[in-house]
């Protein structure tokens, strides 16, 4: 059996693309705070005053997963779950002055971050690549449906 070529691997070059996407993370915006934290600090700058489960759908993120970042956020002083004014058998999130302080300076920094991760492509390419990025991301989302997954897939033809 011969090898393959893993440039043609969707999943290998995604491998790839987050690597390089940490790589610069760590490098130009934080080493102690990580990316779907940002995202957890950034929907609730969004949306204050949600709950949790909410707030995992807002950013993707599985229960447990969700539930380890906002301990973590929490413990660091940067958002605090208070009883929703409305449901007091309830919890919601919101962020703390250090965690709105912290959101901003990432953001800056993530902006420049983003600059130099995409710098390769040109404008129009980048707007491409973000929507074609989007596509897939968003046709997996519904993948998530048990039965999607059971069905053979359709022979495209594409190599």
């Amino acid at each position: 059996m011969d090898a393959v070529d893993l440039g043609t691997h969707p999943g290998h070059l995604a491998r790839r693309l987050q690597q390089a996407h940490t790589l610069l993370w760590n490098a130009m915006v934080s080493e102690e705070t990580t990316s779907p934290q940002y995202a957890v600090l950034n929907a609730l700058v969004e949306k204050p005053g949600i709950d949790q489960r909410t707030l995992g759908e807002q950013v993707c993120l599985d229960r447990s997963t969700i539930t380890e970042l906002v301990t973590r956020l929490a413990r660091r002083g940067l958002m605090e779950r208070v009883r929703d004014p409305l449901d007091g058998r309830r919890n919601v999130l919101k962020l703390t002055e250090e965690g709105i302080r912290l959101h901003r300076r990432l953001t800056t920094r993530a902006a420049r971050m983003n600059h130099v991760f995409l710098a390769p492509l040109s404008a129009q390419e980048q707007i491409v690549f973000l929507d074609l990025v989007h596509r897939v991301v968003n046709a997996a989302e519904d993948l998530r449906d048990p039965g999607q997954l059971t069905r053979a897939p359709r022979d495209t033809g594409i190599a």
